[in-house]
């Protein structure tokens, strides 16, 4: 510590209180390493400094307490009974400050054994459960809670700080979050192959799909935000529903036109229960995003779950 550093922390700190009088934590280490090894050379190479540091270490200790602690000589390092005097209270502080570190290491490896995690219902259902696995084998004693929801009930659960880390899709990002993009998506418009729309081969227009009654996600959710800025808010719900499972449901039922995200429906697709239909003029894309609380970075597992969605 320099010159200066050392003036503004005696500054600071009142001359009658024990950081005047009581040598700090390395200086009582060095001492209890002496009287272990009988050497200042072999306390200061276990300690990693130089032995002159050490010198120079015992030398300040013993200014500190007005006494002299050890007595060198060519064949080494001994404790004057004043310095075994003060080696065994210092042991005894060492040993204190060790269990204090032990506790408070505790605690953080409690808070580090959890991990709340709030996502919007498109990435909780369709890639949260891939990354928890990747997880799980880099923290394999982390227990992870889930609470899925719309894009709203995200920010709502991070605000209240029920949850350590969250994702949404919707287009933008909750106030009082912080956020980065962890990946992009798309909606798209799909129906049971019976529909009419299965069948046309122009695209849809933007005013024909407002016009049209679909099956939609709820207010509030990340999938209603994008259509409804897409179509200036006036898209028309034949049914509302809180899932995307549900919406999907409805839609492979042949209840009507649903929108969806293309991740939901890979497999609908592919065995053709659903029909994807074009729409021109539209723009459906939309930001994948983690959030978390502004001004608190992810940390922990938060920090490593966060990670693995850039992978």
């Amino acid at each position: 510590m320099s010159n200066t550093a050392e003036q503004e922390d005696s500054a600071r700190t009142p001359a009658g209180s024990l950081a005047h009088r009581v040598p700090d934590l390395g200086a009582l280490e060095l001492l209890l390493a002496v009287a272990r090894l009988g050497s200042l050379g072999g306390a200061a190479r276990e300690l990693g400094i130089t032995q002159p540091a050490a010198s120079s270490r015992i030398r300040s200790m013993e200014r500190q307490l007005g006494v002299a602690l050890v007595d060198r000589s060519p064949r080494g390092s001994r404790l004057t009974d004043a310095g075994a005097l003060v080696t065994d209270w210092a042991r005894r502080i060492v040993e204190a400050a060790e269990a204090f570190d032990a506790g408070a290491q505790a605690l953080k490896d409690r808070r580090d054994s959890r991990l709340r995690v709030a996502a919007s219902m498109t990435i909780a259902e369709y890639l949260l459960p891939g990354w928890l696995l990747a997880l799980r084998a880099q923290r394999p004693d982390t227990a992870v809670s889930l609470l899925a929801g719309n894009s709203a009930a995200v920010a709502e659960r991070l605000l209240a700080d029920e949850a350590d880390l969250g994702f949404v899709e919707g287009l933008s990002v909750p106030s009082g979050l912080d956020s980065a993009v962890i990946g992009h998506d798309r909606l798209i418009v799909v129906t049971a192959p019976a529909h009419p729309w299965a069948r046309r081969r122009r695209p849809l227009a933007a005013g024909e799909l407002a016009a049209t009654p679909l099956i939609l996600r709820e207010k509030g959710s990340g999938t209603r935000q994008v259509l409804d800025a897409a179509l200036g808010g006036l898209a028309r719900p034949l049914i509302e529903l809180s899932s995307t499972t549900a919406v999907k449901a409805a839609a492979v039922g042949g209840a009507g036109p649903a929108v969806l995200s293309e991740l939901a429906v890979g497999e609908e697709l592919a065995m053709r229960r659903l029909v994807s239909v074009p729409v021109a003029d539209v723009s459906l894309a939309r930001d994948l995003r983690a959030v978390w609380p502004t001004g608190h970075r992810p940390a922990g597992p938060a920090r490593d779950l966060l990670s693995l969605t850039r992978g």
